[in-house]
């Protein structure tokens, strides 16, 4: 079985019902599965067969949910990515990735017009109509593009789905490395269909449940628990275009959610906006939180402000993602990411792979049915990551006598905005590429509104404004991975290898 199978079995249960909400229109389920199968005979028309690859460059919308099932209804491998990066960061991922053919929105077709020259293996455009700016592109990219009703309209009644094995590619998430360059995580349908079918049981899902997505469709943690999880069992996503807390409240008292997903920012977010209150999430049952650790302090606020248990858990790109979740029912415990899902093991070990005692600090490591095959070409990347088939996360965490998990320590040094991975090696591999900075480290800073933001330590050759800088960064970088501030040393500490010494930084930023 696979999610877009189990897409059509609940539209053969539940026909009528509403399968999605946007824009306040209700559409079926029957409806919903009849434009996934529309969608995955066009693509077929347009010459793409089983084993292809194909990115999903798009915001929260019908689009995105019809382009993910439909393509992965005709085999294909979907690459979600962040319609927001800059064009270095879309064509080194979609290079990578072999991608055939792109899935995206007309307002991003002038990006994809100036960089399709370097696109050397994309030959179609597919392109969902928003009625905004952007279809105004010539040349080959125009000869390329074809809209979705276009695509819909060359299906064939004829269509006949590819016989799906539970170990074909469904989808490679591309997560940012150590080395500065994204790696992407290869998820068979067991990966995606093992992972949202336990979620949803381990959350109690059910087909009365209408899940807000409010988190973006191409991260793991919405593709998951806001999409995949709900429709897996029969629930209601609700879409939310971009996340507004107004817009979230409004819904709150529309439209009847019972469960909201979100990063700890917006949960500071929705607590912080003075016309929020209980009778907001009057009929929320869940909300869950992920992709950061969650201040017990906010949490513990926001249950008392909206009268609603936070669960708090944890996941990985690499693990489809979740792992772990605090139990809906048994009790909560705040700072901890809570219990193993169904059919996942997490252990903490020591340096030699071993289980520690409960209580003491280790690496958690993860095995079950979610875990991925490995990373895009590269087979020693995959070999330092998963042993035995267990997958190491560099995570830092400790498990109490109940067998509740916490995270003590992140990634060395890995940054987390607005529950955004960021890596400091890529931030630094972009300022490095400027002609006057020399030497650069990066480090994350407390900030009230995302978690973590970043700062840079630069030493120039010459005198180079900080605007100049910052304005570099944000020509190469993602708004999230843009530092938001820079010191100007005239040496970097290092330890007597030349290593440099972030731990000094770090004190440095948290004196100043």
């Amino acid at each position: 079985m696979n999610i877009s199978d189990q897409l059509s079995k609940t539209a053969s249960l539940h026909p009528t019902k509403p399968a999605y909400i946007f824009q306040d229109k209700e559409t079926s389920y029957m409806e919903l599965d009849m434009s996934v199968t529309k969608f995955a005979s066009g693509l077929e028309s347009l010459g793409l067969t089983k084993g292809d690859h194909i990115a999903l460059v798009a915001g929260n919308s019908p689009h995105y949910i019809i382009g993910l099932y439909g393509a992965l209804r005709l085999g294909l491998t979907v690459i979600p990515v962040n319609p927001i990066y800059t064009a270095d960061e879309l064509t080194y991922i979609l290079n990578n990735a072999d991608v055939k053919a792109v899935i995206t929105m007309d307002l991003l077709m002038e990006k994809f017009d100036a960089m399709d020259a370097a696109l050397t293996g994309v030959m179609h455009y597919i392109v969902g109509e928003t009625g905004q700016q952007g279809m105004n592109v010539k040349g080959e990219v125009r000869s390329k593009m074809k809209t979705f009703t276009d695509v819909v309209a060359a299906s064939e009644d004829s269509f006949k789905r590819p016989e799906l094995q539970k170990e074909d590619l469904a989808v490679i998430l591309y997560t940012s490395g150590t080395t500065g360059k994204p790696k992407g995580a290869m998820l068979t349908h067991r990966n995606i269909f093992s992972n949202a079918k336990d979620v949803a049981d381990y959350l109690q899902m059910q087909e009365e449940d209408r899940t807000i997505a409010a988190l973006p469709m191409f991260h793991v943690f919405c593709l998951t628990v806001s999409l995949n999880a709900p429709l897996m069992n029969g629930g209601t996503v609700i879409i939310v275009p971009k996340f507004s807390p107004q817009e979230v409240f409004r819904i709150g008292r529309e439209l009847n959610p019972t469960i909201f997903a979100g990063v700890p920012t917006m949960y500071n977010y929705l607590i912080q906006t003075n016309n929020g209150n209980e009778g907001d999430f009057e009929t929320i049952r869940l909300c869950i939180s992920g992709g950061a650790s969650m201040p017990v302090a906010l949490l513990e606020a926001f249950e008392q402000t909206f009268n609603v248990v936070v669960s708090e858990g944890y996941g990985l790109s690499e693990a489809a993602p979740v792992t772990c979740f605090n139990p809906t029912d048994r009790p909560r415990k705040a700072g901890s990411i809570g219990q193993s899902i169904w059919n996942v093991e997490n252990r903490v070990v020591d340096e030699f792979g071993e289980t520690v005692p409960v209580g003491e600090v280790g690496e958690l490591s993860v095995r079950g049915p979610n875990v991925m095959e490995g990373y895009y070409k590269l087979p020693e990347e995959t070999a330092v990551t998963i042993k035995d088939g267990w997958l190491y996360t560099g995570d830092m965490a400790r498990m109490d006598e109940d067998g509740y998990f916490y995270i003590v320590d992140r990634k060395k040094d890995m940054i987390l905005v607005g529950g955004y991975n960021v890596y400091p090696r890529e931030v630094e591999e972009v300022l490095y590429a400027h002609p006057n900075v020399t030497e650069v480290a990066v480090v994350g800073i407390p900030d009230p509104n995302t978690g973590e933001a970043v700062h840079a330590f630069v030493v120039t050759s010459e005198e180079t404004n900080e605007d100049e800088l910052l304005q570099y960064c944000a020509e190469h970088l993602a708004k999230y991975k843009v530092p938001v501030s820079l010191d100007y040393l005239e040496e970097l500490p290092k330890n007597t290898t030349g290593k440099i010494l972030r731990k000094n930084l770090r004190s440095r930023v948290n004196q100043a």
